[in-house]
């Protein structure tokens, strides 16, 4: 690996440990490999019934794929019971060649191109893709000390693009028919908190604000008038062509816009709204992870795959 002075000299964001495909697979060459690394991560010391805590664990059990058994409570478990693995049939290093895919890509991958790349149905990758975002999507993060920008932005697809039929059924101009999404930016930490809202009134906005920053925290916005009930509160005059005001500016914000709507034209196309939500945490916490080694941010996902489910029915009912 290269030394910290020199990566840190090279372009973009070169000061952190990457992993090439190449070198992943060197890593993780089969199942084997890659289950040994989930193990690793989830118990670092010695394995705990998943059931009931023991670290009274007979390992190398006769079981095809439930190699522990508690010798208290008896039960069987893998290190996929208890994570949004459990139940899944695909291998350990498909499991973790998406989460490397997933995590790595600035502008995500979709469905197709994961059913092409780890040789599943397409059905099954969008299955899976959504299960590693759960784990991706990072929440309970503490209140941003800024200053911050606030802005928002809307999802959908074009008018001129959409069918007639559902052209005539959308009254107004601009925003209607649209996914509406809130967003603030940590100017000194650079992290982002990000998420579908129902509208955006005041109310609606200011509330999303508050809630992610301190209360002394001074906070930049657009000249929209959904942002006036906020204290500690500049503007610039987007409306008046004004983008920059001393420090008072939303580029950062508008940055994370920008990446996140590149993604949807060019790599999905287009997200459910149903599920955009699950889309912009994946945005936002793969901004913040983004100074992170690479190996740090596929443990951090797997460490957040447990205690938590996602089953299919779930995300079709």
């Amino acid at each position: 690996a290269m030394s910290y002075e020199t990566r840190n000299k090279a372009p973009g964001k070169a000061f952190r440990e990457g992993l090439s495909l190449r070198g992943f697979f060197k890593r993780f060459p089969d199942d084997k490999a890659a289950e040994e690394w989930f193990i690793k991560q989830r118990w670092p010391e010695e394995v705990c019934c998943v059931h009931c805590g023991s670290t009274n664990v007979q390992t190398g059990a006769k079981h095809p794929s439930m190699p522990y058994r508690c010798r208290d409570c008896g039960k069987r478990f893998s290190v996929r019971v208890g994570t949004v693995m459990q139940s899944s049939k695909l291998g350990y290093q498909t499991w973790l060649l998406a989460t490397y895919l997933l995590t790595t890509s600035l502008k995500s991958v979709s469905s197709m191109k994961l059913h092409r790349d780890l040789d599943v149905t397409q059905k099954t990758a969008w299955h899976l893709a959504h299960r590693i975002r759960k784990g991706l999507n990072l929440t309970g993060m503490a209140l941003f000390s800024g200053p911050v920008e606030a802005d928002e932005a809307y999802l959908g697809g074009k008018r001129k693009n959409m069918p007639k039929a559902k052209r005539a059924k959308l009254e107004g101009r601009g925003a209607v028919g649209k996914t509406a999404v809130a967003a603030v930016k940590d100017r000194p930490s650079n992290q982002v908190s990000a998420r579908v809202v129902p509208d955006t009134k005041s109310e609606t906005l200011s509330r999303f604000v508050l809630e992610h920053v301190g209360e002394d925290a001074k906070i930049y916005t657009d000249d929209s008038t959904s942002y006036g009930r906020l204290v500690h509160h500049e503007t610039v005059r987007h409306s008046l062509q004004e983008y920059v005001k001393g420090n008072c500016h939303t580029n950062g914000a508008e940055s994370f816009w920008s990446m996140l709507k590149r993604s949807y034209h060019g790599t999905f196309h287009h997200f459910s709204e149903q599920h955009t939500d699950r889309y912009v945490g994946e945005f936002a916490a793969r901004h913040n992870l983004r100074r992170m080694d690479t190996l740090d941010q596929m443990a951090l996902v797997a460490d957040r795959m447990v205690g938590k489910r996602l089953r299919y029915k779930d995300l079709v009912g």
